[in-house]
């Protein structure tokens, strides 16, 4: 294997660590959408609220992370996806957008809008962000419909310089037509909020919320086992498409996410254990006193979608399907960034342990004491 080759798989690794650890931080959206559920006075709102907002910048911070190095290594994919499914991704935009405008003004002096708005707009941004997210990346291994002309690459006349196309009005809302994305969709917005009331057991010393929280787990546990299950299932029993390496030729293969699967035994065996890690998380939530669930649950999650994001670009796989040329469909070979800003990147990602161990000391700081009521009647900051 080339070193361009090579650096392609690394930074695919890459894109799908980052999008493994924003899956689980979506544990923040989660939990907003239980405001309603497990809120029912708005002290019992305000603790909630409180012990998300400490989180909710890793999840904004690691989503943004996560474009930005999805742009800068596959560039094509992000002028494709982000430039033509535009709909799809403005909405993703607009509710992270007021989730951090809700933190920031909720309980501020003048809030004219009022407290009970602000809710709302939690409550929208942890419904529809881990709903729409999922249902975008559905389309890694189900496709989208768009066409690209690589000629267009270097064109300076701005009629003939556009490299994608989206073949239909929708600019990517069509994505919910197709049930798998959609039950991807349903699955993360049930894992967000299996991940959130697990993250209320471990956060909030409160007996009521915690007995609330684990009433409610036995509901969006086994719904998003089941959505999961159906996704997975119907992924791994369907065509995908596959590129010869040497030729850069894309065909339709049969069963390729399984056969990917049966190729990397490694991550065949990762993703069996983040399931059995998931399952296990939510069973000590559900059935046990324990409160450490949340540790579980994040790491399988985390080590699940390591393995589908990998399943779906590595091993000669595109992923990034056409549904209305095959020869368009993207694979790393052919939407990444050049040799060189490729390694220059690479440099630059030595440092990505120092950032993980600044914010795993940011997280332990902040969680070092559990929220309680009497900390936010007498407390400084408050969302």
């Amino acid at each position: 294997m080339d070193m361009f080759i090579l650096l392609q798989h690394y930074w695919w690794l890459l894109i799908s660590l980052l999008g493994a650890l924003l899956v689980f931080l979506l544990f923040v959206q989660g939990g907003q959408s239980m405001l309603y559920t497990i809120g029912k006075t708005p002290e019992d709102k305000n603790l909630m609220l409180n012990s998300l907002g400490r989180k909710w910048e890793f999840t904004f911070t690691t989503l943004v992370t996560f474009g930005g190095a999805f742009f800068a290594s596959f560039p094509l994919f992000y002028s494709t996806s982000f430039g033509g499914a535009f709909y799809v991704w403005m909405a993703i935009l607009i509710v992270f957008v007021i989730q951090a405008v809700s933190y920031e003004f909720r309980s501020k002096a003048g809030n004219f809008l009022g407290i009970k708005t602000y809710d709302a707009f939690l409550f929208i941004n942890g419904c529809l962000g881990p709903l729409l997210l999922g249902v975008a990346v559905g389309t890694f291994f189900t496709g989208a419909n768009f066409m690209v002309d690589t000629a267009n690459i270097g064109n300076i006349h701005p009629a003939a310089a556009t490299i994608s196309h989206w073949t239909t009005p929708w600019r990517g809302l069509e994505a919910v037509l197709d049930y798998r994305n959609l039950c991807l969709g349903i699955a993360v917005l049930f894992l967000a909020r299996s991940l959130g009331l697990l993250y209320f057991i471990n956060n909030i010393d409160d007996t009521v919320i915690r007995d609330r929280s684990r009433k409610e787990l036995r509901i969006e546990g086994p719904a998003f086992v089941v959505f999961f299950l159906i996704f997975l299932v119907s992924i791994l029993f369907a065509d995908g498409w596959a590129v010869d390496p040497s030729t850069g030729v894309i065909s339709v293969e049969p069963y390729k996410y399984w056969h990917n699967l049966l190729a990397m035994p490694a991550v065949l065996v990762l993703m069996l254990l983040g399931v059995v890690s998931v399952l296990w998380g939510l069973g000590r939530g559900m059935f046990s006193c324990s409160r450490k669930g949340i540790w579980f649950a994040g790491a399988g999650t985390v080590a699940t979608v390591l393995a589908l994001m990998l399943t779906a670009g590595w091993n000669n796989t595109a992923y990034y399907p056409s549904l209305a040329d095959t020869q368009s469909s993207l694979t790393i070979y052919n939407s990444s960034s050049s040799l060189f800003t490729l390694q220059v990147m690479s440099v630059v990602s030595i440092l990505i342990p120092f950032v993980v161990a600044y914010i795993w000391y940011a997280w332990r700081s902040l969680n070092r004491k559990a929220v309680t009521r009497s900390e936010i009647e007498s407390g400084d900051h408050v969302y």
